[in-house]
Order: C-alpha cells, then structure tokens, then sequence
C-alpha cells in the first residue's frame, strides 16, 4: 500500500476486547479530522491493539487481525511486556504505547508517525531490541562469519575493492586470495542475492550500507 500523505484520512481499526478501552480509544479518533476508525483491519492503515499483557499469544493473533505484508500496528499495552521486541517488529508493530502514559495528542501523532512509515517505542522496549540485535550478532551471525545484513565480512571486502575499480587479480593480490577465490566468492554473492553483475553488486552493497 503507498504511503499515506499527510492531507488524507487515515484508516485506523482498534481491537481492544476490555469495550471500555475500546470506547475510550474511538473517541480519541472521533476527535481528530485526520484520523477515522474502519472496522477491518485488512482495510486499515493502521491497526490498534489493546492489551494488558503482550506476549507469545498477542502476537500470534497479529496475523488474524490483518495478514497484509505491509500491515502496521499500534500497540497500546500495560507495562507487562512479555514478547521478544524483534519478533514484535517481524509481527508488523511499529509503536508501542503504555498506557498509564497515554493521551490523545501522543496517540494522534504516534498514528501519524507510524502511517508515514515511522515508528516509535519506549526507551525500555530500544534498549531491549538493541540487547536483542546484539546477542543475534554475537551469538548467530559473527560465529558464522556473516554480517548483520547476511553478507560475510569476506565478501564485503571482495566488493568494496571492486567497488574502486581493482582488477580481480588486484584483489587477489590484496586480500591474499587465489584469482578464482575471488571469482567463487563474487559468484555466490550474487547468486545468492540474485544480483545480475558485478555493478549491480556494487549498487546493492552501497544501497545497503555495507560499504
């Protein structure tokens, strides 16, 4: 789904099963011209969960609720937080509200923010995502020999030299390899990233950040 600009409506589905929660969340809606509640969350540019607790069960149910591959979600939570922070992002929420610190005003420009393709979460859930991020590297990627984006530290060296023009032999010569090391490793880069050639490898790896 394109991007919502700012001068359009924004379609917002709650769920909250406590009807009062519910209730209170609509009128902060109702409240907001740039905001409108729909009832499905397969329609909605935004989709709002409310809940005491989040855990295993809130984010299975995610899927239910809107299976779109861009689907975004709000969630408004106690401070009972008991799901992985990284899985909560691969689920599709992109903001986290508590709700003993929640207003109408937060809450209008965290819907905004979030349509916009932003996101927001409390300085408790960034500091366990990082913590998150950092033990995957430690523990599942530098084990392996991978970087954070998948790509070995091997590769990005092979495509950063060739990235300033060097010869395949130059790079050989560098990095202390065999000519067809250096042909193998370039191979399955772009193999495994479907990369046509050697300048679309060197597009992707700029694009990406990797050099």
């Amino acid at each position: 789904m394109p991007q919502q600009m700012l001068s359009d409506v924004v379609q917002v589905a709650v769920y909250a099963p406590d009807p009062v929660v519910r209730v209170g969340l609509v009128s902060c809606l109702q409240h907001d011209r740039r905001l409108s509640e729909i009832s499905s969350s397969q329609d909605a540019d935004v989709t709002v969960v409310a809940v005491d607790t989040m855990d295993v069960s809130v984010l299975d149910m995610l899927p239910g609720l809107c299976n779109r591959p861009d689907a975004r979600f709000v969630v408004v939570a106690g401070r009972r937080w008991h799901a992985e922070v990284s899985a909560s992002v691969d689920h599709g929420v992109r903001a986290v509200l508590w709700r003993d610190s929640f207003t109408p005003a937060v809450f209008a420009r965290t819907l905004m923010t979030v349509t916009q393709g932003g996101g927001s979460l409390p300085p408790t859930l960034q500091g366990r995502l990082m913590e998150q991020v950092q033990r995957t590297h430690r523990e599942v990627l530098t084990p392996r020999g991978l970087t954070a984006s998948g790509v070995s530290q091997r590769e990005v060296d092979v495509l950063r030299l060739v990235a300033e023009g060097r010869e395949l032999s130059e790079i050989a010569e560098k990095l202390s390899y065999s000519e067809r090391t250096v042909k193998y490793v370039l191979y399955g880069l772009m193999k495994r990233l479907q990369l046509r050639n050697r300048a679309h490898a060197v597009s992707y790896a700029i694009r990406t950040g990797l050099i």
